[in-house]
């Protein structure tokens, strides 16, 4: 059984899960009113790998006798403003989330929460690509300076993501 801490604070972390789908998803829809279906596409697709991030605590949960309990979801911002803001602002949220799941990991080292440690190991795993992914992509519009040609290639090149 997992101890009510670390029950309550894997749950906080459903919900900053969540709202990092959510936020992507925003950051979606401004791709698409800009007419850049390539980083929308980009977005869409970490909506759903944080979605999906949001379901293994869910299922861990679960798995060692807790509950969920889901809290609100937090609006995200609805304006945004160049490309490589936003993805400066995606390294400033994922660089957040690291942080907090290397909270976990500390309480669940508090806690000889061995179980919840091997599972953490994932995740810290996952920061470590999403941030390496959100500076290769930064660097690359930092290259192209002001050529919408050069931001068309990136476009492209992002809507191959899977």
């Amino acid at each position: 059984m997992i101890s009510k801490k670390m029950s309550e604070a894997l749950n906080d972390q459903i919900q900053y899960e969540l709202y990092s789908s959510y936020l992507y998803l925003s950051m979606a829809a401004h791709f698409d009113g800009e007419n850049l279906p390539g980083f929308a596409h980009w977005m869409k697709v970490q909506t759903d790998e944080e979605r999906a991030h949001a379901m293994k605590f869910y299922e861990y949960l679960y798995e060692r006798g807790s509950s969920v309990a889901l809290k609100a979801i937090q609006q995200p911002p609805a304006k945004f403003k160049t490309p490589i803001d936003i993805f400066r602002q995606v390294l400033e949220h994922e660089q957040k989330i690291t942080s907090l799941i290397e909270k976990l990991y500390e309480l669940a080292i508090k806690e000889k929460d061995y179980a919840t440690q091997v599972m953490l190991q994932w995740f810290i795993k996952e920061q470590v690509e999403e941030e390496k992914n959100d500076m290769e992509i930064i660097n690359q519009l930092e290259m192209i300076d002001d050529s919408p040609a050069m931001l068309m290639m990136i476009d492209r090149k992002l809507a191959e993501r899977k």
